[in-house]
């Protein structure tokens, strides 16, 4: 499969902290690709640096080929780049389908072109009957679907999902994977951050993991499951010690 994006020795330092130290690896167009790793282990450092929230201290990115690392979110997000955030930060005094038709505006030439994209993406994530509902009174799993909508809306080719699934129950947790695999049926690139390793190794056709801002990693599910590294990092002491 093509690289659709390419992390290339990426290191992020805040003051003499380093959040992340030489990072590389692919993510091939139209697959799905887990980011696991303890907390404070870098991911979400990692997706803002991606996404444009923060320059790459040393390294370069790279997406269809053209460098964004520097470019600014909403750069990046034009060239085909969504995100969602694991605080979920609708528009709270806004309906659902406002939140949706604001974001549809970065490609939509008018109102009523946002609109049609809005409804459409509403119905494909099981929000159509909550489209006139204040964002504010969602409950937990639909605002996590809101944030996805809304990065849909924008007409990605790649979306990154920060912890998609916490605090959701196993009804909701089965929906979300539902509509992450129904996206990339789409022909939509994803990589996701996800702390629910069942989830993540159902749903990932590869996995990186990183511990301590280093990539320790790298595999299909059963091959980061069975390595003596992942198991020391999540469980603190290695495989039959």
């Amino acid at each position: 499969m093509t690289a659709l994006l390419e992390i290339k020795g990426v290191s992020r330092f805040f003051g003499g902290l380093a959040a992340l130290t030489d990072i590389s690896f692919n993510v091939a167009r139209g697959e799905i690709m887990g980011l696991i790793g303890p907390n404070g282990a870098g991911k979400t450092t990692l997706f803002n640096v991606i996404n444009g929230f923060y320059g790459p201290s040393r390294g370069e990115i790279f997406f269809k080929g053209e460098k964004i690392s520097g470019l600014k979110p909403h750069r990046v997000c034009a060239l085909g780049i969504a995100r969602t955030f694991q605080v979920v930060k609708p528009l709270q005094r806004m309906s659902v389908l406002d939140n949706v038709i604001a974001s549809a505006f970065l490609r939509a030439k008018n109102k009523t072109q946002a609109e049609e994209t809005a409804s459409e993406v509403l119905d494909f994530t099981g929000l159509k009957d909550d489209r006139d509902v204040l964002s504010k009174g969602l409950p937990l799993g639909k605002r996590k679907r809101l944030e996805m909508a809304r990065a849909l809306a924008t007409g990605p080719e790649m979306i990154l999902l920060d912890e998609s699934f916490a605090g959701l129950n196993p009804t909701e947790q089965n929906e979300c994977m539902s509509i992450i695999r129904k996206i990339q049926g789409r022909g939509i690139t994803i990589m996701i951050i996800e702390h629910h390793m069942q989830v993540i190794m159902s749903i990932s056709e590869k996995i990186v993991v990183i511990n301590y801002g280093q990539k320790i990693a790298e595999g299909s599910p059963l091959e980061i499951r069975n390595n003596p590294l992942v198991i020391e990092a999540y469980l603190g002491e290695p495989q039959g010690a």
